[in-house]
């Protein structure tokens, strides 16, 4: 069966297991909708927060950031695993006590007001669209290269697969679709990496490989080789960083505290039964999504290692194929800066900006592209980060049956994390605001078709977002992260751990942490992105690592506030000890 047939039958099969999913779980209730229910296995939970959090950022983007960063690109790494760590001990066990469906939820409840609750619904909505523009993005561009759709209706195909499962089947047919998705997408990436792993050490566990010789006789071990490698073409060596370490330690924690702070993960620890289950769910969120994460270093290092054998140096004429198939989906080009047909990888971008294609071909036979060449550097060669991973088995030779695999894995990573996105924004709108602010009347059943209708109205949006992605959506992936940890995050942590703070404490603070954030990233990366250097920066912290500095602010304005207004009412500091202290325990005192 050709590579091609194999695509279809597999994309197909896992499209059918996830529909035939969301129609046996079919949402009945808005507490099926909302939390499946609550009764939701954590070892079950784990796997199915782990696809949840594992979005094509993780399975298609993360390795291949990772490949040309190198040292650099550790930040990622240790950002988005440490945060797990913080939402297990500190939010996920106390967050699943209090009893509510969602974070605004929570929020409006132990700050007692409407006000607080519809702020932090906002900063919902602005992350998850965030996200979700980019999920839709990534499965338009998956479908245009093994399904060869047009990325536009690659982007249509996601959204009707994704309206089945999301609105039909809300949280409960999410949490089992999930799941599935989660073994197709983890399949997917560690196959490819066992394979490619024993081609280039002999070692098939990739986490080993990376720190074993490679098998060219030379001796060298994977990264020695690479740094090598890197180094003759003009770059850095891959194990050297070029961030200060302010800026490594902020990015680290802003990702970490982003992550604890992120909604569509945090709704995931209402769906289990108790708060002990929340926490050994975190637990098992960790195990699924480290399987993952420590494979993508040693992905990343075969991959560039690949990438520089095959593409530097080599005649255009006599390319490899996956080269001519990326070019054809305008996410690799060539042009010939010195005449002489040969591919240069250098130092340097090769063209001002992503390429931008012309019709015809050039004189080797390459595609046209229309904007600016930089000719100040050797470089010759465009790549899009996001195609590595996808690439990667096409790179090294793989069978087809792998490629077919990374595909589906592909797709389900993006379709989880969007399905995810949007039952947390028709949440938000159809409880948060509905329900819980301008019409408290609403029955079970209207609630429910208001959850579903806004479901739909933001696959819509998602959709629209990734037909026609606006020109900053790359450019503010530090925007979620660094807007959750400056925002939602701390109204939490004080929700839990303070009895005393009060409604405008709480208000003003994520109100603060908000705009200081958002104005601080998009003077960097939308109004004057030429200054986005270390020296412009304050204190040296880059925009993607700007949100711990939001965080701090969001503290102090907080608390300033709280000791000048009115303090939180008597039954607050009991409802905050009632989640805190365990069951029983006032009576043991009491003895």
């Amino acid at each position: 069966m050709s590579t091609q047939n194999l695509i279809y039958l597999f994309v197909g099969i896992s499209f059918a297991l996830y529909i035939g999913i969301a129609i046996w779980t079919r949402a009945g209730s808005t507490k099926e909708f909302y939390v499946a229910g609550g009764g939701v296995h954590p070892i079950v939970n784990g796997m199915a927060t782990a696809a949840d959090w594992m979005s094509a950022a993780s399975f298609i983007s993360m390795a291949g950031l990772i490949a040309f960063m190198g040292y650099d690109g550790s930040v990622y790494l240790m950002g988005w695993t440490g945060g797990y760590v913080v939402l297990a001990l500190l939010l996920a066990p106390y967050l699943r006590k209090f009893g509510q469906f969602t974070v605004p939820d929570f929020i409006g409840t132990r700050y007692y007001s409407k006000v607080a609750r519809t702020v932090a619904v906002i900063c919902l909505i602005f992350i998850s669209f965030t996200y979700i523009a980019g999920q839709m993005r990534g499965v338009g561009i998956v479908f245009s290269r093994f399904l060869d759709v047009d990325v536009n209706m690659g982007v249509i195909i996601g959204m009707c697969i994704v309206f089945v499962y999301a609105v039909l089947g809300g949280m409960k047919g999410i949490t089992y679709t999930q799941v599935a998705q989660y073994c197709v997408l983890i399949f997917a990436y560690m196959v490819p990496a066992f394979f490619i792993s024993m081609l280039v050490t002999g070692n098939p566990i990739p986490q080993l490989g990376l720190g074993s010789t490679v098998n060219d006789g030379s001796g060298m071990y994977v990264l020695q080789k690479l740094d090598e490698s890197l180094q003759m073409m003009g770059f850095g060596p891959y194990t050297d960083g070029s961030k200060s370490m302010i800026d490594v330690f902020c990015i680290t924690a802003a990702l970490m505290i982003g992550t604890a702070g992120l909604p569509h993960v945090i709704v995931r620890f209402f769906t289990v039964p108790k708060a002990s289950d929340a926490r050994r769910s975190a637990g098992w969120a960790l195990i699924f999504i480290a399987l993952l994460y420590t494979t993508a270093p040693a992905v990343a290092a075969f991959a560039r290692l690949n990438f520089n054998s095959t593409v530097n140096e080599q005649s255009y004429a006599e390319a490899p194929g996956w080269f001519k198939n990326w070019e054809k989906n305008n996410l690799i080009a060539w042009t010939d800066k010195n005449g002489d047909g040969v591919m240069q990888v250098a130092k340097g971008d090769a063209f001002k900006g992503a390429p931008e294609f012309a019709e015809g071909t050039g004189p080797n036979g390459e595609r046209l592209v229309s904007n600016e060449v930089l000719t100040d550097n050797a470089n010759e060669v465009y790549v899009d980060k996001d195609i590595m991973v996808l690439a990667n088995p096409e790179i090294a030779n793989l069978p087809g049956w792998v490629i077919a695999l990374v595909a589906a894995g592909g797709l389900a990573a993006a379709l989880s994390t969007a399905a995810g996105l949007l039952l947390v924004i028709s949440t938000a709108v159809s409880h948060d605001l509905l329900k819980s602010t301008f019409k408290p009347s609403i029955s079970e059943k209207g609630e429910l078709l208001a959850a579903r209708v806004a479901a739909t109205c933001a696959i819509v949006v998602a959709g629209i977002l990734g037909i026609y992605p606006p020109g900053w959506v790359a450019q503010v992936v530090a925007f979620a992260f660094g807007l959750a940890a400056a925002s939602l995050f701390p109204a939490i942590f004080m929700g839990i751990f303070s009895k005393t703070m009060n409604k405008e404490g709480a208000i003003a603070g994520m109100v603060t942490g908000l705009v200081f954030t958002f104005v601080y990233i998009a003077y960097f990366k939308l109004v004057n992105p030429d200054a986005n250097v270390a020296e412009n920066w304050l204190l040296g912290i880059s925009p993607e690592g700007i949100g711990v500095i939001g965080m701090v602010l969001n503290f102090i304005v907080a608390l300033v506030v709280m000791k000048m207004t009115a303090p939180a009412p008597a039954e607050i500091g009991r409802l905050v000890e009632s989640i805190r202290v365990p069951r029983g325990a006032g009576e043991a005192r009491a003895h």
